[in-house]
C-alpha cells in the first residue's frame, strides 16, 4: 500500500486516451525503455566518451556512409539551431518554406542563436523548389544584403508531404551550383522513408544533403534527437557549437542508446511504417464520411481535413487534436507508433456520430 498523498498517486490513474495531437504526444516504446535500463550500470566517460556513442557512431556511418559523424542532442530546436549555425555565418541568410518548423515553431531560435536571417519561401505543399532558390540566391556578393549560406528542407513536411529523392536532388544540385550548403530537418524522416520504402541514406547523403536533424522523439524515444554531417567540408565547428549552444549531454550515453536501440535494427523502421500505415487508415476512413475535405494526400503520419468547427470542437473533447488553420477549419491529426487500428476506428466513429449530431 502506498504512503503517498492522493494527488500523486499513480497506481488507480486510467491511462489517457490516446490523441492525434502530435507523435510528440505518444509514449516512449519498450525497446527504448529497456535500452536505457540496460545502459544503467556502473561508470562510463562523460560527454560522448562512453562505450554506447561509440557503437553509435558505427551504426550512424552503416545507415549513412562512412563519412558520416553523429552528434546527439537533447531536441530538435537544439539539432536544428546547431546544424544551422554549423554551415553559416553571423551575416547569412538560410532559405526555407516558410511552413518550415524552424520559421514558424521554434521561436526565432536559429536567429537569435546563430545571427542568421531566415529567408520563407511560399510553398503550398511544403517544399521547396530549385527554381525558389535561384529566385533567392542572387546577388550574393552584394555587402547591403544578408548573402545567402544555405537551405533548409524538412522530410517529411510540415504539411505531411514527402520529397522524392529526385526533388531533394534538384533541390541540393540548384544550391550546391550557388555555393550553399543543404540541411534537412529531419524530425519525421523515419516516416519519408518509410513512405518512399528507401533506406535513410538513399533520401539522404546520396541525394546530397550536408547536414541532417536526425529525429528520434517523435518516433518513440524518451528524448534526443541527432546531428548527423553527412559532408564534413560542409560544416564548421560543430563540437563546440553544440557546447555553446547547449545540447552536449555530459551523460551522453542516455541520449545515444535510445538512438541506438531504433538505429541499430529495424525498430525505426518498424515504428514509422506503423505511424504511416494508421494514417492512411484514417484517412480512408474520414475521406468515406460526408462533410470531411481531406485537402492533402496522407504521404506519411498525417492527416489534414476540414471539418465542421462545431463537430471539431466536440470531438477534440474525447481526443485531442490541433487545428492547422483557423481561417479554412484545416485540422491535422498525427498517428504515432503506438497508434491502434482499435483507436483510428474509435476517432473515424466519434467523428462519424460528431458530423450527423
Amino acid at each position: 500500500m502506498t504512503n503517498a498523498p492522493a494527488e500523486h498517486r499513480t497506481d488507480d490513474v486510467q491511462p489517457a486516451a490516446r490523441g492525434f495531437a502530435s507523435d510528440n504526444q505518444a509514449s516512449v516504446h519498450p525497446e527504448i525503455l529497456a535500452a536505457l535500463a540496460a545502459c544503467n550500470d556502473g561508470h562510463q566517460p562523460a560527454y560522448g566518451d562512453d562505450e554506447v556513442t561509440g557503437r553509435l557512431r558505427e551504426v550512424v556511418r552503416r545507415h549513412f556512409g562512412e563519412q558520416a559523424e553523429v552528434y546527439p542532442v537533447f531536441n530538435g530546436t537544439g539539432a536544428n539551431v546547431v546544424s544551422l549555425q554549423a554551415i553559416s555565418e553571423p551575416w547569412s541568410s538560410v532559405i526555407c518554406p516558410e511552413t518550415a518548423h524552424v520559421n514558424t515553431d521554434e521561436c526565432g531560435a536559429a536567429e537569435k542563436f546563430a545571427g542568421l536571417k531566415l529567408v520563407p519561401v511560399p510553398a503550398p505543399d511544403g517544399k521547396l523548389t530549385p527554381e525558389q532558390i535561384e529566385a533567392h540566391a542572387s546577388d550574393l556578393d552584394d555587402v547591403h544584403r544578408r548573402r545567402p549560406a544555405g537551405v533548409s528542407i524538412t522530410q517529411s513536411t510540415e504539411l505531411g508531404t514527402v520529397y522524392t529523392v529526385e526533388e531533394t536532388a534538384a533541390v541540393a544540385a540548384a544550391a550546391h551550383e550557388r555555393g550553399l550548403r543543404v540541411h534537412m530537418d529531419g524530425a519525421r524522416i523515419a516516416n519519408a522513408a518509410a513512405s518512399l520504402g528507401l533506406p535513410l541514406r538513399a533520401l539522404t547523403t546520396d541525394a546530397g544533403v550536408d547536414v541532417l536533424s536526425f529525429g528520434g522523439t517523435k518516433n518513440g524515444l524518451l528524448l534526443g534527437e541527432a546531428v548527423v554531417v553527412l559532408n564534413p567540408d560542409a560544416v564548421r565547428g560543430l563540437p563546440y557549437l553544440r557546447k555553446s549552444s547547449m545540447q552536449l549531454a555530459s551523460k551522453m550515453r542516455y541520449v545515444s542508446a535510445q538512438l541506438l536501440a531504433l538505429l541499430d535494427g529495424d525498430l525505426w523502421l518498424r515504428n514509422a511504417t506503423r505511424a504511416n500505415a494508421m494514417a492512411a487508415r484514417l484517412a480512408a476512413a474520414a475521406r468515406a464520411l460526408p462533410g470531411v475535405e481531406i485537402t492533402r494526400e496522407a504521404e506519411a503520419n498525417a492527416v489534414f481535413a476540414i471539418v465542421p468547427k462545431d463537430a471539431a470542437e466536440r470531438l477534440r473533447k474525447r481526443f485531442p487534436f490541433y487545428t492547422w488553420d483557423e481561417r479554412t477549419g484545416e485540422v491535422r491529426w498525427v498517428c504515432s507508433f503506438d497508434t491502434t487500428e482499435d483507436d483510428v476506428d474509435a476517432f473515424a466513429a466519434a467523428l462519424a456520430a460528431e458530423l450527423s449530431a
